[in-house]
């Protein structure tokens, strides 16, 4: 059996979660989550993995098992998330690293990219958006209404993304069999969602999220430019980020690698891991199987 290690660091004053498996001297591969989960959204595929890669999944500051400081204490933006998940990973002593990214794990893994170009030795992108192409409008509407003029009159719409209803059409919507997907995970999501004040984190995500789009031309750049290998394996059926978003990759990147998968949704994992992993660990095992961590 694979052992996941469960541990704390602080990082700049805060207590962060995360989870750790697989040998140290092997290629690392960082595993950043999206909204509204955690680092419990890799349970299943760490022990996968962890064989042939050392893989590190922290939890985002507001999310899990990490702090949640009250808003008018810490920033919430995506900046901020960056800066401590660079920040952890100066302090475990990781200088090269393939990422993973969905959801909000892009625009955190995104901007370490183009920090240190040259420690990204890949990319997963699983969900995780970098261009125009993959925003589903009806889905973001509220989102971009509610940056650029937050108050009561935009507000319900993104606060109702808070609700239990919510977090669960999130994990089943487009999902083919969607008994295989555990109960569990919309019902600990909501509960970390909502411990005291983390609303108002989560808000001020929802605000800065509209800083997102503007830093695409900077990432096409650093794409052409690299030319890094990225996998976009993709739950077809996703209605946050559609498979226009797996698919413009390619633009930048002619040799990416695009895996879009028939009846999976936003949370792949939970619904395809079989098919997800072997597409990830062939990825991996072609690209950065022989590079030192």
């Amino acid at each position: 059996m694979v052992e996941v290690r469960h541990r704390y660091a602080t990082v700049r004053g805060h207590r962060i979660f995360y989870r750790e498996a697989g040998p140290h001297d092997a290629p690392t591969l960082l595993l950043l989550h999206g909204f509204p989960t955690s680092s419990r959204m890799f349970r299943h595929l760490i022990p996968r993995l962890a064989d042939r890669f050392h893989v590190i999944a922290p939890d985002h500051l507001g999310f899990g098992h990490s702090d949640t400081p009250p808003a008018d204490t810490f920033t919430y933006t995506f900046d901020a998330l960056a800066d401590l998940t660079e920040a952890l990973l100066t302090d475990l002593g990781v200088t090269r690293y393939a990422i993973y990214v969905q959801d909000y794990g892009a625009p955190i893994g995104w901007r370490l990219a183009l920090r240190t170009p040259a420690a990204v030795t890949a990319v997963i992108s699983q969900n995780g958006n970098a261009y125009d192409d993959g925003f589903v409008p009806q889905f973001w509407a509220p989102v971009w209404a509610y940056a650029k003029n937050p108050g009561p009159d935009t507000e319900p719409a993104v606060r109702e993304a808070l609700s239990l209803d919510a977090i669960r059409w999130q994990y089943l919507h487009g999902v083919d069999r969607p008994e295989l997907v555990d109960p569990d995970t919309w019902t600990f999501d909501h509960r970390d969602i909502n411990r005291p004040g983390n609303d108002q984190a989560q808000l001020a995500l929802f605000r800065d999220y509209a800083t997102n789009p503007p830093l695409y031309p900077r990432l096409h750049a650093y794409f052409r430019h690299s030319q890094v290998p990225l996998l976009a394996v993709w739950g077809a059926e996703d209605l946050i980020f559609g498979p226009d978003g797996a698919r413009a990759f390619t633009r930048d990147l002619p040799a990416a690698e695009i895996r879009l998968v028939p009846g999976g949704g936003h949370f792949l994992l939970e619904s395809h891991l079989d098919t997800a992993a072997g597409h990830i660990r062939d990825f991996l095992t072609r690209t950065v199987a022989t590079i030192a961590a």
